[in-house]
């Protein structure tokens, strides 16, 4: 039976009830919020609105204590809402793209094959301004516009906003509505208990405490909770108005620190008011990925992997090993030898036919037949057979080795993976 998608997930989140609740890897610090939450509510129940419901003719103080609790409850349901979600990743693709048409190799020889390095970045007309994206080493693709990888989630979020540690969770296109009403209910809250606090306070002054300070003393629940809203305020309270600036010029907290659109123009930006109803009118887009789903493992040419192109051996001597993200921390050259597993795995009898002439035969890996082929036509008309990516190493429709290069594959026999066949320089056809 195969396994879900959730059970072979390749981020780092954390799953809940078999794949239908995802967290972020440090889902912990959720409960640190809910504490901070909970502990100031229940002792404002207990020791003020408790007291303030005596306060009032015909027991409409009541509503104090209903409004208190059942908002409380409101605030923790946007807040899982929050980080219980997929915030907008992105699946993995199971294979690198394949290169653009217009896409000019530049192939570099090593002992072992050939590599391609792909673009890093390329440009896509927004609004009518240019915005580069970039590829993205992990995840194997171009990302879309406004799209980052999380280095904490290890996945690509569409519209990335944040990874937010309070919620534990990354906040992104399916999930940012919900965090700014759970941060704007939050700072309700924390106003709507601090001015009943002090409305308490008011009420032991008139019964003979005169002073606020013989108040404070008489009731040091209600002191504390004063104090501890007013902290809280400065934290929530800021962070409500500082999205509300992201929301009405249409920014996210990651474009706002890195690309400043305050000083240039902002691709995004659909005015005041369309930029508020993107927001909080739009439909949320559904999830892209079925983590409940069935997943079936297959093994390729390429390695044993699964149906999420995850490649389970790339070890093998003189293979490069994955990079990580570009903004993760590294850069390293993406290449032919980063698709290939297995300690035993080597290509043998791959034909790389160059019109008439003979082709370039590598030898000295297993299992060369699962490499995808596909006859192509050269100049001549002939038909040859070359490896599943037709367009590396290859320009203007034909192969073509410099003698500097066929120097180079004269050498690579000493190293285990020897290069054979006649190549007929360019000048001499």
């Amino acid at each position: 039976m195969g396994k879900r998608l959730f059970q072979v997930w390749e981020g780092s989140n954390k799953f809940l009830f078999c794949g239908r609740l995802i967290f972020g890897p440090d889902v912990t610090t959720l409960l640190i919020t809910i504490t901070l939450l909970l502990v100031p509510d229940v002792i404002f129940c207990v020791f003020v609105a408790r007291h303030l419901m005596h306060r009032f003719s015909d027991h409409n103080g009541i509503a104090i204590m209903v409004v208190t609790v059942v908002y409380t409850l409101f605030v923790l349901v946007l807040l899982l809402l929050t980080s219980s979600r997929d915030p907008g990743i992105i699946p993995r693709n199971t294979h690198p793209p394949e290169p653009d048409e217009s896409f000019e190799s530049t192939g570099e020889w090593s002992s072992q094959t050939p590599q391609l390095r792909l673009p890093r970045t390329k440009d896509v007309l927004v609004n009518g301004i240019v915005v580069k994206v970039k590829y993205c080493d992990t995840c194997m693709l171009y990302r879309p516009p406004r799209c980052s990888h999380c280095s904490i989630c290890n996945n690509c979020v569409e519209r990335f906003d944040h990874h937010c540690p309070w919620v534990g969770q990354c906040i992104g296109q399916r999930n940012y509505r919900f965090f700014f009403l759970f941060v704007s209910s939050a700072t309700l809250l924390g106003i709507f208990v601090f001015a009943m606090s002090a409305w308490y306070i008011k009420f032991l002054m008139d019964d003979g405490a005169h002073t606020v300070w013989r108040a404070l003393r008489k009731s040091p629940a209600a002191t504390f909770l004063m104090a501890y809203t007013f902290l809280a305020l400065w934290f929530v309270g800021g962070l409500t108005l500082f999205h509300l600036y992201l929301i009405s010029t249409n920014q996210t907290t990651y474009e706002n620190f890195r690309y400043r659109y305050d000083k240039k123009d902002n691709p995004y930006n659909l005015g005041f008011l369309n930029n508020f109803y993107e927001i909080f009118c739009t439909t949320i887009p559904q999830s892209k990925n079925k983590f409940r789903a069935k997943v079936q493992e297959e093994v390729t040419g390429y390695g044993a992997a699964s149906s999420l192109g995850k490649v389970t051996n790339v070890s093998s001597p003189g293979f490069p090993r994955p990079g990580v993200d570009l903004e993760v921390g590294g850069r390293p050259p993406f290449s032919i030898a980063e698709q290939l597993s297995g300690e035993e795995s080597e290509v043998s009898h791959g034909r790389i036919s160059n019109g008439g002439d003979p082709g370039l035969e590598i030898r000295g890996y297993e299992g060369a037949s699962t490499l995808a082929r596909a006859p192509i036509e050269t100049s001549e008309g002939k038909g040859g057979a070359h490896p599943r990516r037709s367009s590396w190493g290859r320009k203007s429709g034909s192969w073509e080795l410099t003698p500097d290069i066929l120097g180079m594959a004269a050498g690579v026999g000493a190293e285990g993976s020897h290069m054979k066949g006649i190549i007929t320089p360019p000048g001499n056809r």
